[in-house]
């Protein structure tokens, strides 16, 4: 049986099942742990692609590579490429809430701090447009959110700082491929990065999720999404 994460259910108006699922314990129902057979096996030592291909949403596996492919088209340098490929990596398998953090988070180990932070800092920049750059809001975002939408306070905080500060415009060119990247009718091959993340993606030898990182807990959850604990 699959128990439901907390986060998922707050505010949906979902019923609480945990109760009713460990009423159905017993020698046919157990809790899910470990390899789910709905999902596809991932190798004994994981790579970053093995997680676009098996674990991410198609949603999100053909936006990141629809971003970074247009980030490469445009001639950006490849960190800034590589960035593209990796912004909304949270997304993919793991959660949405502040997911610019998340992202920055679960890539801090593997990447530089200059794209680590320029991933985390596009969540904010997103909403404030750029003229410099040819960046408008986002019309998605109005229809996402309405057209009346103020990002909160710690957004704009975010904004203001990150505004000044020596990687700006690493951040901003996320954004900048971000707007450009939703066709559904354009399909990226990932091996077209290979070399890219090879350069500039710090593989653990042990796979990622087993490298004793401290994000290794981050990387086994989309490994094992449904394990009770």
């Amino acid at each position: 049986m699959i128990l439901p994460h907390p986060v998922s259910l707050l505010g949906t108006g979902a019923p609480d099942v945990e109760t009713e699922l460990m009423g159905q314990l017993g020698p046919g129902a157990i809790f899910m742990m470990g390899d789910n057979p709905a999902l596809s096996k991932m190798p004994e030592k994981p790579r970053l692609l093995d997680f676009f291909r098996q674990r991410f949403s198609p949603f999100t596996r053909n936006h990141l590579l629809q971003s970074a492919h247009v980030a490469l088209k445009s001639g950006m340098e490849e960190k800034v490429v590589l960035a593209c490929l990796l912004h909304d990596i949270a997304n993919g398998a793991l959660i949405r809430v502040d997911h610019g953090y998340w992202g920055a988070q679960l890539i801090e180990p593997y990447v530089s701090e200059e794209i680590s932070w320029a991933v985390r800092n596009h969540q904010a920049l997103r909403f404030f447009a750029d003229e410099s750059v040819g960046y408008q809001y986002p019309e998605a975002y109005i229809k996402f959110f309405g057209p009346d939408y103020q990002p909160e306070e710690y957004v704009k905080q975010a904004y203001t700082q990150a505004r000044r500060h020596r990687w700006y415009m690493t951040s901003r060119l996320i954004t900048l491929n971000d707007l450009y990247s939703f066709d559904p009718n354009v399909t990226v091959d990932p091996e077209l990065f290979t070399d890219i993340i090879g350069r500039h993606f710090k593989q653990p030898q042990e796979g990622l999720g087993f490298d004793g990182s401290a994000v290794a807990h981050m990387w086994r959850t989309m490994i094992w999404p449904n394990n009770l604990l």
